[in-house]
């Protein structure tokens, strides 16, 4: 095994990262002059992300660092962002040109100061750098118990003056030219969380924790005004400056406060802007648009065009909140993904533009009593999706989703087209809507028609419902289908069949109209899971001691047993072909599984265990979600653009981790491998002969060879009418060789004393195919030969035949040469279709001759038993694979 095999994986590489767009630092907004546009920048784990305000397109992604950012920062030409005690910044919102190191803590705020940066830890010790040189200008050192620098900021037309906020409720004002403190602010006995400088110059708004909101003048240590929120501490502060007097007001629960700054009062609020804290906000300079976002995952543009102050939502980025929980692929293009997270929503993502993003909405028993009251106060939401299913075939009639909630009895049709929660709740009426028995939906699955769905349940019972009117349509066994929780269902491409597996250990084959049993098996293990291939029959089921079988649904027999697992298998998805089939568990292993050999072929780690994976319709993607991670992961299919080795990876086969995409260094790693072999295979160069005991074909097209017996008809039906015309002034061309291949001939120059007389010698020149026949009766070789002729046109070799006569100047003997090199590429058993070709047509030509020379007889004779030698190995040959094949297609393996 080659060293880079070890490396990683060879059939998945990491492509991208779906649906992450913010965390919980604030957003930085930066003005490109050039193209006079708002750009707005958010961290994303190890990188961050640039969106123009304009449509909130991704712009660009940065490289990643080795940690997570905890600040970000940006001036007119670069970004900067904290990672641990070290800051880099970034050129052209990709690339890392300066590094700064010299911190003994976490750096937490980061402030751009000029041709300066100013950074603050966790320490309370503020260096600032020269952002060229990324020398140290100055370092200031805080007590930490007395003053905790909290916030930070440069008041405008204050020269050389930086505004530092505490924990302790202070603020301190500092020249940082000439390292001096200039004024101390006693504060309001409430730590500083938030300096933000209003559009008065001199004046600065100030957050608190306690929730109250400052503006105060810093010349004059005057309060102008003061707010009070109540939702907790102040997290961000922005202030518009298109003529308006407005100030708004980040809180931790998700509410914006929107403040009248000329009367002084609240004059409205947003509320469930986000889910989570609000990390930042941020007015567009003369502009009514308000940019949010939050630890929930989502940007957020308000626009403030309506009456009443507050703003309506004008465009937005949205992920899940919570780490998604299942991933599938929603209709045969690939290019939209269902995802289910904790945090209760369903939405579809678009591997191809962020605009196709949807979300579907969050599950609720009564849509209308939702709507009226807020999101976190909502009694009638539904628990997040365990698990669902999609079918596309009639999404344009009706609900073409149907989904499971975590301990909930109900399961909910949603409709893609619409983007919402569907018109159904499907409930069997056996339990009376007693929500007090512990009774869940299980598993769940659509017909490939698209009309009827099965819901499992806990208490073993499996019903079968119709999706465009709701209506219940039976169950599966009279009681129960089976005696614990059924663990999987899934019905067949044709509607024929519903396998399901329970934790009574038993795996049942129901018919699907009848709704009667005609097969039970019994499983080695509690199944867990199970996913039925529909094009191939093939059902893989999940048991609990980590094994994995595959059951073939035609002959209901098991046909694989995969072992190997370490951990719960989480989730199992096939390949479109039903060729492979990809097993996530909860050891952080992705392993692929051939079905035909019965091996593995391909496992890599992961840092965090998928939960859920999925393949694409059209195989050029695997997306995974994994724990405690927001986004979708895509990997790109290797197999669809260069040759993979899928040799069977050893017993002992230690598996490396792989970063997960879009968390991957883009730089090439130092330490690469220089190996010749790699993760591509060596291209196959096939010998010239497999075996010798094998007929080999040769290479040419049949055109040269297939049609030598009816040369005569086809120059008879293309013989020209009018002869051809000579044109007037013909252009020079270097005169050419006739035959296949092109070759130059010799210019003949005129000489003045050329004879007219004609010289019979060269009429009767022989051919170079001639020649080498004559040669190799000594020699007994006709490689050369037969070379010569599989270089020439059906005609050529046509009049060459022809001139092997003596009444065309040839001989008998050179007749039974040709004859001979018959027999030679009969023995070698190369170039079978030529050898018979050629003997055609000299049979054609010369077969009154053949039968009057005994020499051409007796050589004739003998290639007439090498023919029939041939054929009948030939047909033994034929007659082997042919019975091989009708056992492996009936046989019941």
């Amino acid at each position: 095994m080659s060293v880079s095999r070890e490396k990683g994986s060879s059939i998945f590489s990491g492509f991208r990262a779906l649906g992450l767009y913010s965390s919980h630092l604030p957003h930085v907004v930066r003005f490109h002059k050039k193209h006079r546009e708002f750009y707005v920048v958010t961290a994303v784990g190890q990188c961050f992300h640039t969106y123009n305000v304009k449509k909130l397109g991704i712009v660009s992604v940065s490289n990643a660092l080795s940690e997570d950012i905890s600040c970000l920062a940006a001036d007119r030409m670069l970004v900067y962002a904290a990672y641990g005690k070290v800051i880099s910044a970034f050129a052209k919102n990709r690339e890392v040109v300066h590094t700064y190191k010299g911190h003994q803590a976490d750096v937490h705020l980061l402030l751009p100061f000029g041709d300066h940066l100013i950074s603050v830890d966790k320490e309370s010790v503020v260096i600032i750098w020269d952002v060229e040189s990324e020398d140290t200008y100055l370092q200031i050192s805080f007590d930490k118990a007395s003053f905790e620098v909290s916030a930070v900021m440069h008041p405008s037309t204050y020269l050389n003056k930086i505004l530092f906020g505490s924990s302790q409720g202070s603020l301190q004002l500092w020249n940082v030219k000439s390292n001096k403190l200039l004024f101390t602010f006693p504060g309001w006995a409430c730590a500083v969380t938030v300096l933000q400088q209003t559009p008065a110059v001199d004046v600065v708004g100030i957050g608190l924790a306690s929730g109250q909101i400052i503006i105060h003048n810093i010349k004059f240590n005057e309060t102008l005004m003061k707010f009070q929120q109540d939702w907790g501490p102040i997290t961000a502060l922005s202030f518009r400056t298109d003529g308006h007097p407005v100030m708004a007001a980040g809180s931790p629960v998700g509410h914006i406060g929107l403040w009248d700054l000329e009367e002084k009062k609240l004059m409205g609020q947003m509320r469930d802007a986000h889910t989570t804290a609000i990390a930042g906000l941020t007015f567009l300079h003369s502009e009514p648009l308000l940019i949010s976002n939050g630890a929930d995952n989502a940007i957020r543009v308000w626009i403030f065009d309506t009456p009443g102050g507050e703003g309506r939502l004008l465009r937005f980025r949205m992920g899940h909140s919570a780490p998604p929980t299942k991933v599938q692929h929603y209709d045969l293009s690939g290019q939209h993904i269902l995802s289910a997270g904790q945090d209760g929503t369903l939405q579809s993502f678009s591997t191809v533009h962020e605009r196709f993003n949807k979300s579907l909405g969050r599950g609720s028993l009564n849509k209308a009593k939702s709507k009226k009251k807020s999101v976190l106060y909502d009694t009638a939401k539904l628990p997040p999706i365990t698990t669902f299913a999609s079918e596309s075939a009639r999404q344009s009639d009706w609900d073409g989703i149907v989904a499971c909630h975590q301990g909930f009895l109900v399961t909910t049709t949603w409709n893609y087209q619409k983007g919402s929660m569907g018109a159904h709740k499907l409930e069997p009426e056996r339990f009376n809507k007693n929500r007090a028995l512990n009774v869940h939906a299980t598993a769940v699955d659509i017909s490939s028609c698209g009309n009827f769905a099965v819901v499992a349940l806990s208490s073993g019972h499996i019903d079968a419902y119709n999706i465009q009117s709701g209506f219940h349509r039976g169950q599966f066994g009279k009681d129960s289908a089976h005696s614990g929780p059924v663990r999987g269902v899934a019905v067949d491409g044709l509607n024929e069949l519903v396998v399901s597996a329970g934790a009574d250990r038993l795996l049942k084959i129901w018919k699907f109209k009848s709704k009667e049993l005609l097969h039970t098996d019994s499983l080695p293990s509690s199944p867990a899971s199970t996913l039925l291939h529909r094009d191939s029959g093939m059902l893989a089921i999940a048991l609990d001691d980590f094994t994995i079988s595959i059951l073939d649904m035609e002959t209901r027999r098991t046909v694989r047993r995969f072992c190997g697992q370490r951990g719960q298998v989480n989730d199992m998805t096939f390949s479109p072909d039903g060729r492979w089939l990809i097993v996530a568990s909860m050891d952080c292993t992705i392993r692929t599984w051939d079905l035909p050999s019965g091996s593995l072929v391909n496992c890599f780690l992961v840092d965090s265990a998928a939960v859920s994976i999925s393949f694409s319709p059209t195989g050029n993607f695997l997306a995974s979600s994994h724990v405690d991670c927001l986004g979708i992961y895509l990997w790109s299919n290797n197999t669809l653009c260069s040759l993979v080795s899928l040799c069977p990876l050893p017993a002992d086969y230690e598996p490396s981790v792989v970063m997960l995409p879009g968390t991957c260094p883009s730089k090439d790693d130092e330490e690469v491998d220089t190996d010749v072999e790699s993760l591509e295979m060596a291209e196959y160069v096939s010998p010239a002969q497999l075996d010798e005991q094998l007929i080999t074909l040769s290479l040419l097209p049949e055109s040269r060879w297939k049609n030598l017996l009816n040369l005569d008809i086809i120059k008879k039906r293309n013989k020209p009418k009018e002869p051809p015309k000579v044109p007037k002034a013909a252009p020079f061309f270097i005169p050419t060789i006739p035959g296949l291949v092109p070759q130059f001939g010799q210019v003949e120059t005129p000489s003045e004393e050329q004879s007219k007389v004609v010289n019979l010698g060269m009429l009767a020149q022989k051919s170079s195919f001639y020649l080498q026949l004559e040669g190799a009766l000594e020699t007994n070789l006709y490689e050369g030969a037969v070379q010569f002729l599989k270089e020439l046109g059906p005609s050529a070799i046509d009049t060459e035949l022809r001139s092997l006569a003596p009444d065309m100047g040839g001989d008998i003997r050179v007749m039974q040469s040709f004859l001979k090199m018959i027999g030679t590429m009969l023995h070698l058993k190369k170039d079978f279709d030529l050898a018979q070709a050629y003997l055609a047509l000299f049979l054609k030509l010369h077969l009154q001759l053949i039968a009057e020379q005994p020499i051409l007889m007796e050589e004739a004779e003998r290639i007439l038993e090498q023919l029939e030698e041939t054929w009948i190995s030939m047909q033994s040959l034929l007659n082997q694979s042919m019975c091989l094949l009708s056992y492996i297609k009936s046989a019941l393996l």
